[in-house]
């Protein structure tokens, strides 16, 4: 059996094909810095459209057998187990009950898989560890697994809230919304827009890829200076609180693009924490070394690790275990049946 992935991220489009028989990667690419103004690809659509020509066989070969399934992994399934007092707002009932406003987070494919990862490189069953994972790409957020299990996570109803993100506000004062309608006539259009589209790095200092926020701070830009002190701040105040709500951890795990390449923001991110038993090797954050790997020092009271996520691997495994339990169950009602 093979599976294709089509993974879409706020800047991104990446693909794999997956032989699962073997576990192996057949073909993969990917689409990035999608939307940004020095891009020449303007939306996911684009990006897609020029994927697609490269999966031209794929694309007949599907004609050809419309009997193959499709299935729909979604990013939110891995946070199910979010307990009411962590997903729910509080505000009036009728919203939760009639609209359904509550926290669901994103990234849970990506957390699904580096959680796993992250078990072996520690050498414990994942049923027995804590967890706080740190996916950093454009978009970013922070989950708190205890035992194996999400029970919260920094993204809500929406994307937009928690960290500072490229070009999302993350966590911000409700009170802003209202102000900037009563006060700029902004319609709700407009704020949304700016929220999500012209905000966190990319509203503090222009520009929103982590790399060029850090080639400006080396060249002495201030405001790009303070955007990284921004958005390492509130990296801190997240795992702070989740070793909080957790009572103890076993390991903090960074993944993704920023997460996975750049041990600058690893750094920042862990700075001050030494004393809740982080200790970074800055040897180890340092190397050029690739796949995963533990950068705390030797004793530290909490593993740290740098995990590469692979999503699309995650959700051929979750696409193949779909298939083959509708599969048993089709089997068992046939049985039933007759």
């Amino acid at each position: 059996m093979k599976v294709l992935v089509l993974n879409s991220g706020s800047s991104s489009l990446k693909y794999q094909l997956f032989d699962m028989a073997e576990r192996t990667l057949v073909a993969r690419g990917a689409a990035e810095r999608i939307g940004e103004p020095d891009s020449d690809i303007s939306d996911h659509a684009a990006a897609l459209d020029r994927i697609v020509a490269n999966l031209l066989g794929i694309e007949v070969a599907m004609a050809r057998r419309p009997d193959v399934p499709q299935v729909a992994v979604f990013d939110t399934a891995f946070h199910h187990t979010i307990p009411p007092h962590a997903y729910r707002y509080a505000v009036p009932e009728e919203w939760y009950e009639s609209h359904g406003v509550r926290r669901y987070g994103f990234h849970g494919t990506s957390v699904a898989y580096v959680a796993k990862q992250a078990a072996r490189e520690i050498g414990r069953p994942l049923g027995e560890l804590n967890l706080i994972v740190l996916h950093l790409g454009n978009g970013a957020s922070v989950t708190a697994v205890a035992n194996g299990k999400s029970v919260d996570t920094s993204m809500g109803m929406t994307p937009l809230e928690g960290l500072v993100m490229g070009t999302r506000s993350g966590d911000i004062d409700p009170g802003v919304i209202v102000h900037m309608a009563r006060q700029a006539g902004m319609s709700v259009e407009e704020i949304d827009a700016d929220l999500n589209g012209e905000s966190g790095l990319s509203g503090l200092c222009g520009v929103g890829d982590v790399r060029d926020v850090l080639e400006r701070e080396a060249a002495g830009d201030a405001r790009a200076r303070l955007a990284l002190d921004v958005y390492a701040y509130r990296m801190r105040k997240y795992i702070g609180a989740y070793m909080a709500a957790l009572g103890h951890v076993d390991g903090i795990v960074f993944t993704a693009g920023v997460g996975e390449n750049s041990a600058d923001i690893r750094e920042r991110a862990c700075e001050g924490l030494q004393r809740l038993g982080v200790q970074l090797d800055e040897t180890r954050n340092r190397a050029s070394a690739r796949g995963a790997r533990p950068i705390h020092r030797e004793g530290a009271p909490v593993a740290v690790l740098v995990v590469p996520t692979n999503e699309e691997l995650e959700i051929a495994e979750q696409t193949l275990q779909c298939i083959q339990t509708s599969g048993a169950a089709t089997t068992e009602a046939g049985r039933q049946n007759g």
